[in-house]
């Protein structure tokens, strides 16, 4: 199917052939019949993506200061690394989806194959989105016109947050397509509009949907006409609906509005308020959050969980619904809204058009008709095949065997094509020598990309074809926490080797069914992604501590940083929670060093209002002693991870995977490294030698499970 992409590195829009996705619990599979372009938002992504590295800097201020923090800690190279990977990777682009449901995901209610949906969809031939991020279309609005319900929602929630009655006089500064809706359900609403714009075809139009304007291309003053339209009482609210980086739309809201009036921002601004401006007036100011209640809460998007009405009575699909109604009543016109349409396969010359100086409002992208055979039907182009001249070779050319690795081979296949896999996972197991296949995303768009990138012959986000596949040797698991034991267990019975990134498994029933699937499935490795024991100062750390006699003890600092209690991670569903989702990297670390298994542990965690900043103190069979300090509420700028080992009166210090010192060791002073090395490459190349080999695993099953459970034991004991 195909797709939009907007590489944020040197700004260009590509239409790709890309996997299609699947309807995932709680979702719904459009097949998209147009989208709207928001000339707003996507050019910005557009200007940003073409500006060149300091201006994206500009821009992004904070995101500056985040990269010199990182700098400190980890080094230049790893850090240029990192900007360079999260600008390369595609954005899909658009918001403004209308289809024809294909497919209902399980959970779902209310919906059906055949109802035709607006959503905030991608712009590309089939989407699948959130069950509370669609709304039925009625039948008397056409494709083109419910293409605006999620624009229009924008709009209407922020003339909720300004609350206007009847009679009121309310400014709309900025007349693009947000504002001229705004214009129109003001109007709806009782309300006397003044429209400010700079553009003469736009003032037009708020003239025709019954707005006063004024032209501030002329130089007439907006202040004194606001004044002059509210009877020299001052309007009583102002929208602010432009983009622009100057203060001065906020700055002219203060001036015209009347004392206790209401300014809500729902484009983009300069916020350098003056005091003065509001002090006086006591005026109210706030900023409009996309579509409405429910917006980026990932309860009510990503799970479904709806506010109950009688307590949020205008969710963002109550908006969008809202704005439906309007446009079946024609009380909202937008089809004088229209500019352009280009079809689907023509988007960069839509973009074109956004970008450049051709006067545009409404942008519609119009997509295929349905299918005519099932063998036409884009859900079934679930993979696409990724030419490249550093692909493993054409798959009919490959021995049609059964599952298990050929000698000297390694042929691989990733599930899960996240920040990670594309920083660090796939170019570790590329570089140890093996052979890519398929690597699949739940969306398609970041499998394309890394499958171009690293030279995988498939994307796909058919997991189950990838699982199943007799020609791969090993699956790699890198998706969130929640998936890991599923598809350790799917794979294991595939007779697939399976490296799986942290933690194995949530729960102990998850790793009971993993130790079933292993012990059922002799010669198949499993290995988790416990990447500091291969990191080359740990390898030497282990050999040091070899020499010393009797018990050790371990102080592990790591200095993690907050993350909002709202946060994936932070979820024991989804996350398991921080302490188990990436401390059970430093329990295994002790363990590996200590070289004996816990006997006991306890855990004592600061009054906080999320779970992860603990101490965990781990007692060894062989009488040495371990200490975790997991901290979130440290300064970025301090070292992320320090090792502290104490043994036979010596003493070694490991920061950050950088810099190793020895304190009365004889023979050995420091060991230092140029960049960050936490051992990610010699870890995947440990696995693809043991595939290739046919060796054992190079981390033992019971440690895994050792370490697996006691993460699992700590986070209960947190919660």
């Amino acid at each position: 199917m195909k797709q939009i992409l907007q590489n944020l590195k040197h700004g260009t829009t590509e239409v790709a052939d890309i996997p299609c996705p699947r309807a995932g619990r709680g979702q719904l599979l459009i097949r998209t019949t147009r989208t709207l372009v928001s000339a707003g938002t996507e050019r910005m992504l557009v200007d940003f993506g073409k500006a060149g590295f300091i201006e994206k800097a500009r821009q992004q201020p904070d995101k500056v200061r985040q990269v010199f923090d990182k700098i400190r800690t980890d080094g230049l190279m790893p850090t240029l690394a990192a900007v360079r990977n999260k600008l390369d990777q595609p954005l899909p682009m658009g918001y403004c989806n209308v289809g024809e449901v294909v497919e209902v995901g399980a959970g779902v209610t209310g919906f059906a194959v055949g109802d035709r949906v607006a959503s905030n969809g991608k712009h590309a031939e089939m989407v699948a989105v959130p069950v509370n991020l669609c709304a039925r279309v009625p039948d008397s609005v056409g494709d083109d016109e419910a293409a605006f319900t999620v624009l229009g929602a924008i709009a209407l929630q922020g003339i909720r947050l300004v609350q206007p009655t009847l009679g009121e006089a309310v400014v709309v500064t900025g007349l693009g397509l947000i504002g001229l809706v705004t214009v129109q359900l003001l109007k709806a609403q009782g309300c006397r509009v003044l429209g400010l714009d700079f553009d003469a075809d736009k003032l037009a139009l708020a003239r025709r949907f019954g707005a006063e304007v004024v032209d501030l291309k002329s130089g007439a003053d907006p202040v004194a006409a606001a004044q002059a339209f509210s009877r020299g009482r001052g309007v009583d609210a102002v929208l602010i609906t432009a983009s622009t980086k100057s203060n001065e739309p906020v700055h002219q809201a203060a001036l015209m509005s009347r004392k206790r009036g209401r300014i809500v921002l729902v484009g983009v601004t300069g916020l350098e308020l003056s005091r003065a401006d509001f002090f006086e007036k006591e005026l109210s100011f706030q900023v409009s959050c996309s579509y409405g209640p429910g917006r980026y809460d990932p309860n009510y998007e990503d799970k479904g969980q709806d506010y109950p009405v009688g307590f949020v009575r205008w969710t963002e699909q109550r908006n969008f619904e809202a704005v439906l109604d309007m446009l079946a009543e024609r009380r909202l016109d937008v089809a004088t809204l229209v500019s352009h349409r280009f079809a689907i396969a023509e988007a960069p010359a839509a973009y074109a058009v956004v970008g450049g100086s051709e006067p545009s409002l409404g942008i519609l992208l119009q997509y295929p008709a349905a299918p005519v055979s099932e063998a036409e039907d884009p859900r079934r182009a679930r993979t696409v095949a990724v030419p490249s001249s550093s692909a493993v070779a054409p798959r009919a050319s490959a021995p049609a065997a059964s599952a298990g690795a050929s000698p000297g081979t390694a042929r691989v296949s990733v599930i899960g094509a996240g920040n990670y896999a594309g920083a660090v996972l796939v170019p570790a197991f590329k570089a140890a020598g093996a052979q890519l296949l398929r690597i699949a995303s739940a969306g398609g768009a970041s499998s394309l990309h890394l499958a171009r990138k690293f030279g995988f012959a498939e994307a796909t986000t058919d997991t189950d074809a990838l699982i199943a596949d007799p020609q791969c040797d090993a699956v790699v698991v890198s998706t969130r926490h929640d998936t890991h034991a599923d598809y350790v267990v799917r794979a294991l019975g595939a007779g697939k080797h399976v490296f799986v990134e942290k933690p194995l498994a949530l729960t102990e029933a998850d790793l009971e069914r993993i130790e079933s699937a292993a012990r059922a499935a002799p010669g198949r490795l499993l290995m988790v992604g416990f990447n500091r024991r291969f990191a080359p100062q740990v390898v030497r750390l282990r050999e040091l501590l070899a020499g010393a006699p009797g018990p050790k003890a371990f102080v592990m600092t790591v200095n993690a940083g907050a993350i909002p209690a709202q946060h994936w991670t932070q979820d024991p569903a989804v996350g398991g929670g921080r302490l188990l989702g990436e401390g059970c990297h430093f329990i295994d670390l002790l363990r590996h060093l200590a070289g004996a298994p816990v006997e006991s542990h306890a855990v004592t965690r600061m009054a906080a209002a999320t779970p992860d900043t603990a101490t965990v103190t781990l007692h060894f069979a062989d009488g040495s002693l371990g200490t975790i300090h997991y901290f979130a509420n440290g300064s970025k700028a301090f070292p992320k991870e320090r090792l502290e080992v104490f043994a036979a009166g010596r003493v070694l210090q490991l920061d950050n995977f950088r810099r190793l010192a020895g304190f009365g060791w004889p023979g050995f002073t420091k060991m230092n490294l140029w960049r960050q090395d936490k051992g990610q490459a010699a870890c995947a190349a440990a696995f693809v030698q043991a595939v290739k080999a046919g060796g054992p695993s190079p981390i033992a099953l019971h440690e895994l499970l050792e370490v697996g459970r006691l993460s699992i034991a700590v986070e209960e004991a947190l919660r």
